[in-house]
Order: C-alpha cells, then structure tokens, then sequence
C-alpha cells in the first residue's frame, strides 16, 4: 500500500509530457498580449504557432525581451509568421498600434488577452498607487482590450475569439492580494458581460483561471517556502507548466470550443 501511494504521488507530481500540435487553429491570425519572455504569454504563442495559426503578433512592455521572443518564434516557425509590437495596455494607442500589426494582411481572428500585474501587501499597508496600478493593468488593461478588437471584428463583420486570462484567486481568498484578487474576480465578471454584449456578431469571450502555474519570474519575485507551500496545496503536489494553461487558451480559441461564451475554466483544482 505503501509503495503504490508514494509511486502515484511522485506520478502526480511530475508534469506529463508535451502534447504535440493538431492543427486546432490552422489559418488563424491572433494577437496575444504580455507575451514576452518564459511566461503563459510566451507558451501561448508558440502553442497557437504549433497548431497552425497563420500570424501570431505578441506584444509586451519590455522592447529588449520581446525583440528576444520574436526572433526565438521567427527562426522557429518561420519569419513571415510571427510580428511584434511594444504594448502597454494602460495605453489605448498601444493596443490600437498592437492590433493595427495583427490586421496587415487580413482581420484577427482571436485576441488572447494575458497581461496582469501581481504584487503583494496587506491592505493595511497598501497606498492607492498600488491598488490602481494593479486594477488599471490587470482589469482596465483587459477592459481596453476586449473593447478594442471587439469594436474591430464588429466592423469588419468577422465573427471571433476572446480569450481573457483571469486566476484562481479571483474565486478565493489570499492574503496580501487584495488588489490583485479584485481586478481578476473583475476580470471574470467582464468576461461573462462582454460575452453577453458580443453574442450578437458571433463574438465569443471566455477566460481561463490558472491557479500557480512555474516560470523564471515568479521564483525571482516569490521565496522558495512560499511557493513550497503554494505547491503543497495543489491536487497534484506541483505547480502548472505553462504550456499547460496555454493549452486550455488554445482550446478556447479553437472550434473546439465553438458552443461556449461567458466562461471561466479553471486550470487547476481550486475553484474555491
């Protein structure tokens, strides 16, 4: 009895192995925000690539790493495939300019909204400065967002896709997070209301919601007992990768997913 417990839970514990493309969005021109660097941004790139999409613009706040992640996917999947454009989406003109790259060529087909900003204080301690940093990025920035290539597939009478990334603790409760849990609860309910309102040109708007999902930049800004613990409660001992999360992007982007709107899919066990 032993013995079979400590083997599943070392299987649990280890992420499965990577799951090969199969064309899911073939053809399909996207932009995806926050998408520079070794984050769900970066991994929901090279998934939508991996399964076909035509153009893949990313946008990011940091010119250097981003030029970095462009090149990297270019040489990988081919220069003609993937652009880039320096977005802060706290700024209407970027996300415009960010947009106006994805529709040389053709209307975009899917906006995968991933920028977020984090942080940690007790509201106690927290200044407004703070608070509306992390609301204005993680919620508003979503907000510019949605309404930005919604109002352009409307236009361009091309129905598409929406994908918002919220979190876990937009449905529970963390200490220190106050901000962060408010503009990703925020997150969910812009999600389902967006939905309701792009229903009508066949616009469909969904989010996934990643409880801890691993990347180089979490464990700069995270401490090692911390996210031990983090881990520890998760159903299978480990963070996600984030390929993982970018999987469940990719299905929401795809045909797939063709019947669903207004929804929120947690990636993880921790809905609450």
């Amino acid at each position: 009895m032993t013995t079979t417990s400590s083997t599943a839970s070392n299987s649990a514990s280890t992420a499965p192995a990577y799951v090969a493309g199969h064309g899911l969005l073939d053809g399909l021109r996207i932009v995806i925000t926050a998408a520079a660097g070794a984050g769900i941004g970066s991994a929901a790139a090279v998934r939508c690539l991996e399964e076909g999409a035509a153009l893949v613009v990313i946008g990011d706040t940091h010119a250097g790493r981003l030029e970095q992640s462009r090149a990297e996917l270019a040489e990988r999947f081919g220069a003609d495939r993937v652009r880039a454009a320096v977005c802060d989406v706290t700024v209407e003109e970027q996300v415009a300019a960010l947009l106006d790259v994805g529709e040389e060529g053709g209307p975009i087909d899917v906006m995968i909204n991933n920028a977020g900003l984090g942080g940690t204080a007790s509201i106690l301690e927290m200044p407004d400065e703070q608070w509306g940093k992390v609301i204005d990025v993680t919620l508003t920035g979503t907000f510019r967002c949605i309404r930005a290539a919604g109002r352009r597939m409307v236009d361009a009478g091309h129905p598409g896709v929406i994908v918002n990334n919220a979190s876990v603790i937009g449905w529970r409760a963390q200490e220190g997070q106050a901000h962060y849990a408010a503009a990703k609860a925020g997150v969910m309910a812009l999600t389902r209301s967006a939905a309701k309102d792009l229903a009508p040109h066949g616009i469909r708007v969904n989010a996934v919601s990643p409880s801890l999902a691993m990347h180089p930049f979490l464990e700069k800004v995270t401490s090692p007992e911390l996210l031990e613990e983090l881990k520890s409660r998760e159903a299978f001992g480990r963070a996600a990768e984030p390929w993982e999360v970018a999987n469940v992007m990719v299905f929401l982007a795809s045909a797939y997913s063709s019947y669903m709107t207004g929804e929120v899919v947690a990636v993880s066990s921790q809905h609450a």
